[in-house]
C-alpha cells in the first residue's frame, strides 16, 4: 500500500525548500572574535587555528574593514599583552595603553559601524594563567580566591567601556562578577552598556587552541573548580538565572556544539538573547577535517552554525564568521 502522507513532498523542489525551511540564519547573528597584541605590523597566524591570526592594533583596524565589508555587525577582543606586563593580579588587564584598550579606540574611530565587545577575563593577564587572583592556603596549595577577583574584573571592565567597548562580556566565572562589575559601571555614568555574560562556561577540552592563541594556559592546576563540570545541566540553569539576578542584560553557553542541550534549556528559561560560543576546539577540529578532505568546508560550516541556531542561540560568536557572512550574503546558507 502506497503511503498516504508523504513528508517528502516538500522536499522535491529546491525552491519550496527554502519557502518552507525552519531555521534561518542572519550575518546580524554573527560575533567575529579577534585577538590583539602589541607591536607594529603584526598579523602572526595562530598555529593551532588556521585562517586565524594575532593582530596589532594597526593590522587590526584593517582587517576590521573587511568584517565590517562582509556584513558582520560585531567583534569581540582578547588581549594579549606582552610577557613582561603579566603579574599574580592581572593589573594590565585594566592598562588604558594596553592593547584592547588601545584596540577599541582605534576601532571606535576606523569602523564606527561595528559593535565592540570586550571578553572580562584574567587569564590573558597573569603570569600563572588563571582567570582570578590566587591565594596560599595553609597546606601550600594554591586556589583561585573569587571575592578578591571581583574588583580587578569590574575595573577591566570600566577600562574597557571607558576605552570605546559597547558591551562588556565577562567570562571567568567567579561568582558575583556580574553584579560587581554593573555597580561599577553604573557608578560611572555607564548605566547603558550592557553586560553579556558568559553565564554557562564549562570546563572544556574544547578550549586547548584558544589557550595557545592567547598564551593563557594556566601555569598550576586547571581551572574545574570555576569553570562548570561538564556532567551538569541543571547547575547551567542556576548560573543563568544568578547572572540575570546580578543584571546580566545577554546569557551565554560555551562551547556550543557539545552543549546543544544547554543551549535548548536556557533559550526555553529566559526571555532575554542567549549567545553560544562557537569555541576554538570546534573550529580546530573541523578544519583539520577540511584539510583532509573528510567533510566538505561550506556544507559543515551551514549545518554547524544552524544547529547552533537551531537549538536557541540568537547570537553565534564563531571563527567561521566572515566565511559564513559571504554564504549568507551568496544565498548558500
Amino acid at each position: 500500500m502506497a503511503p498516504y502522507l508523504r513528508p517528502r513532498r516538500l522536499r522535491e523542489n529546491p525552491v519550496l525548500r527554502r519557502m518552507v525551511r525552519e531555521t534561518r540564519l542572519s550575518s546580524d547573528q554573527l560575533i567575529y572574535p579577534m585577538f590583539v597584541v602589541e607591536g607594529q605590523g603584526v598579523q602572526q597566524e595562530i598555529g593551532s587555528m588556521p585562517g586565524q591570526y594575532r593582530y596589532s592594533v594597526d593590522k587590526l583596524t584593517e582587517e576590521l574593514r573587511r568584517v565590517r565589508d562582509v556584513g558582520l555587525p560585531a567583534v569581540i577582543f582578547f588581549g594579549i599583552p606582552e610577557s613582561s606586563a603579566k603579574d599574580a593580579v592581572g593589573t594590565a588587564s585594566y592598562d588604558p595603553n594596553g592593547p584592547v584598550c588601545r584596540a577599541f579606540r582605534a576601532a571606535r574611530k576606523d569602523v564606527p559601524e561595528l559593535v565592540l565587545i570586550a571578553d572580562v577575563c584574567l587569564c590573558e593577564y597573569t603570569d600563572h594563567g588563571h582567570c582570578g587572583v590566587p591565594v596560599q592556603d595553609p597546606s601550600g596549595a594554591y586556589r583561585i580566591d573569587n571575592d578578591s577577583s571581583l574588583q580587578i574584573l569590574a575595573k577591566a571592565a570600566v577600562a574597557y567601556a571607558e576605552a570605546g567597548a559597547h558591551i562588556v562580556a565577562p567570562s571567568d566565572m567567579m561568582d558575583g562578577r556580574v553584579a560587581a562589575i554593573r555597580e561599577a559601571l553604573d557608578e560611572r555614568k555607564m548605566e547603558t552598556i550592557p553586560i553579556l555574560s558568559y553565564a554557562a562556561k564549562y570546563a572544556s577540552a574544547y578550549y586547548g587552541p584558544f589557550r595557545e592563541a592567547a598564551e593563557s594556559a594556566p601555569r598550576f592546576g586547571d581551572r574545574k573548580s570555576y569553570q562548570m563540570d561538564p556532567a551538569n545541566g541543571r547547575e547551567a540553569l542556576q548560573e543563568v538565572a544568578l547572572d540575570l539576578e546580578e543584571g546580566a542584560d545577554i546569557v551565554m553557553v560555551k562551547p556550543a556544539l557539545p552543549y546543544l542541550d544547554i543551549i535548548r534549556q536556557v533559550r526555553d528559561m529566559v526571555d532575554v538573547p542567549v549567545a553560544a560560543y562557537n569555541v576554538s576546539g570546534e573550529y580546530s577540529a573541523l578544519c583539520a577535517a577540511f584539510e583532509r578532505g573528510w567533510l566538505n568546508r561550506p556544507a559543515t560550516v551551514r549545518e554547524t552554525l544552524l544547529s547552533i541556531h537551531r537549538a536557541g542561540a540568537n547570537l553565534i560568536l564563531t571563527y567561521f564568521a566572515k566565511e559564513a557572512a559571504e554564504m549568507i550574503r551568496r544565498g548558500e546558507m
